[in-house]
């Protein structure tokens, strides 16, 4: 069974559970700037608790490709407020906060947040395995080669998941040595890699299924989705829908999205066939 310890409360893993993506960035691809207010971000925190979200993920730092640089004092005025805010008024929430700096992680655990999604799995800061061992809660480690800044420069591979597990091999064994209980891996479907790798990846994913660690998978209305349909990242819910039910049957934990209701009717569906 895959558990993990957020605070306390044993998360069981063995059903898939939903992430819900809450961005506080004004340039995220999808819904960056949509929320202008605290009403605005209180009423979509409820709705996505409501829609079955186990997890809400907190970010600060747009990483979409070629995203601008974020001060961490920027990053910390966007991230803490809106934690406070939320648990003031939703206290049994379990807050995932999406930074790659240690300095934000420490603040933001200590005003409530449960784990930590870290898309440079440690690379970006050398104190991050340290000060999540210190805070002992989850930690959601990605694969990213480089910063979101220069990530698509990165995309040179001789053989794509095998790369991708040996670094996460390494990076594992790195965070169990530095005392880290709870981990989680999340492959980075289009980071620091093309169209086609995302795709080549999601054929492969039960690979990571090896590494005996709870997987986590972001495909939420990215770009190798909307792209491949000639669309848009607002018309790429079906699509998304699609690729989540593949990963879910290839054994991903948990589900980050920005849509928590379909999602959710994903899991509970494929739970029920499953079942069968």
């Amino acid at each position: 069974m895959k558990t993990i310890n957020c605070n306390g409360t044993l998360i069981d893993l063995s059903k898939p559970k939903v992430m819900g993506i809450i961005n506080l960035t004004p340039d995220s691809f999808y819904d960056g700037g949509n929320l202008r207010s605290d009403k605005d971000l209180l009423l979509k925190v409820e709705r996505m608790l409501q829609e079955g979200a186990t997890f809400l993920d907190i970010g600060g730092y747009s990483s979409r490709p070629g995203a601008d640089f974020v001060s961490e004092e920027t990053e910390l005025k966007r991230v803490l407020p809106s934690i406070q805010l939320i648990l003031k008024e939703f206290p049994n929430s379990i807050l995932s906060v999406d930074t790659f700096r240690s300095s934000i992680a420490h603040e933001c655990v200590n005003a409530g947040a449960s784990l930590i999604n870290d898309i440079s799995g440690g690379s970006l800061d050398q104190q991050m395995f340290k000060t999540i061992a210190k805070l002992n809660i989850p930690y959601i480690m990605m694969h990213m080669r480089g910063s979101p800044e220069n990530m698509m420069e990165n995309t040179q591979y001789d053989h794509l998941t095998n790369e991708i597990i040996y670094y996460f091999s390494e990076k594992i064994a790195k965070a169990n040595e530095a005392g880290i209980n709870d981990i989680i891996i999340d492959p980075g479907f289009g980071f620091s890699k093309t169209r086609e790798q995302s795709f080549e990846l999601l054929n492969e994913l039960e690979l990571l299924n090896h590494l005996e660690q709870p997987l986590l998978v972001g495909l939420s209305r990215k770009s190798f989705i909307y792209k491949t349909l000639k669309s848009s990242p607002e018309e790429a819910l079906n699509g998304t829908t699609i690729l989540n039910s593949i990963a879910l049957f290839k054994g991903a934990n948990i589900l980050r999205v920005h849509d928590v209701k379909e999602a959710v009717e994903c899991v509970n569906l494929l739970q029920n066939l499953k079942s069968r």
